[in-house]
């Protein structure tokens, strides 16, 4: 994918300005609902900006009047409701493929950035808990909508929320099905910031992504990697993993180029190398 260019798929509209990729929900007169070729064309996406060198950091917005209304139980709903056990293994099989699709979010080593607008509800819950920063606009609406709607929610909010929010908000939250405010919201620490409206959120998000796409890149996505190894495998084995990444790592040309910019009192220019 080359720089300051925009392609358009059946969900998604993508859009590169330097080094940040602008992935948009597209699919506004159906509140951006998430049905099987959303939970598609986000994988083959995610694996081109994890592989796109030129990528330093992804934001995920959305056209309409809602970020998203949650996974579309019409179309997904379907694949949910077989009673023979060969179904029910069918079943188990689709929820693990959805999942997966979700999973590229958090695996891509690029930092992502979700800025939400009025409505994330249900499945969007889970897409932004995959995210690696979220901000929002004054009037986004939150909701864990699944446990209100008979589901357990399978597609990674309650297994990601519990590490942004902390088990007391999220325990209401998941067990309540209740609509959350963005005050609320900010308050809990699922986003950072409230912004205006749409155009000072996007404007704050490529800030921010701006921030990342400075930095080394190798560094950042480094990082990330380490944050979510220590998550899941506890504080020892994170520091075990970090002390052998830096190993692997150190000196890198920019790390030399951080060193040599400073002595010059210029801005570095980094090369991910």
């Amino acid at each position: 994918m080359g720089e300051n260019c925009m392609r358009a798929t059946a969900q998604f509209k993508v859009e590169t300005d330097e080094h940040v990729a602008w992935l948009t929900l597209n699919r506004p007169e159906k509140r951006n609902t998430m049905g099987t070729l959303f939970f598609k064309e986000l994988s083959e996406n995610f694996d081109k900006f994890d592989q796109d060198l030129a990528i330093r950091a992804v934001i995920i917005k959305a056209e309409g009047k809602s970020f998203t209304a949650g996974t579309d139980l019409t179309e997904i709903g379907s694949l949910l409701s077989g009673k023979a056990a060969d179904q029910r293994e069918g079943t188990r099989n689709a929820i693990l493929e959805l999942q997966g699709s979700l999973n590229k979010i958090e695996q891509c080593r690029k930092p992502v950035i979700a800025a939400i607008h009025s409505h994330c509800i249900g499945g969007g819950i889970d897409l932004i808990s995959a995210c690696d920063i979220r901000m929002a606009t004054k009037d986004a609406v939150f909701s864990i909508r699944e446990t209100r709607m008979g589901i357990i929610a399978d597609l990674g909010t309650l297994q990601r929320l519990p590490y942004i929010i902390g088990h007391g908000w999220f325990r209401e939250l998941a067990l309540t099905g209740r609509d959350f405010t963005a005050g609320e919201a900010l308050q809990m620490g699922l986003i950072t910031r409230i912004c205006e409206d749409r155009e000072a959120l996007y404007t704050e998000a490529r800030n921010l992504a701006g921030l990342m796409a400075e930095c080394p890149p190798l560094t950042v996505q480094g990082t990330k990697e380490v944050i979510l190894h220590s998550r899941d495998h506890g504080v020892d084995a994170g520091l075990q993993y970090v002390a052998q990444k830096n190993a692997a790592a150190l000196p890198s040309e920019d790390v030399m180029e951080a060193v040599t910019a400073f002595m010059e009192k210029r801005k570095p220019v980094f090369q991910g190398k």
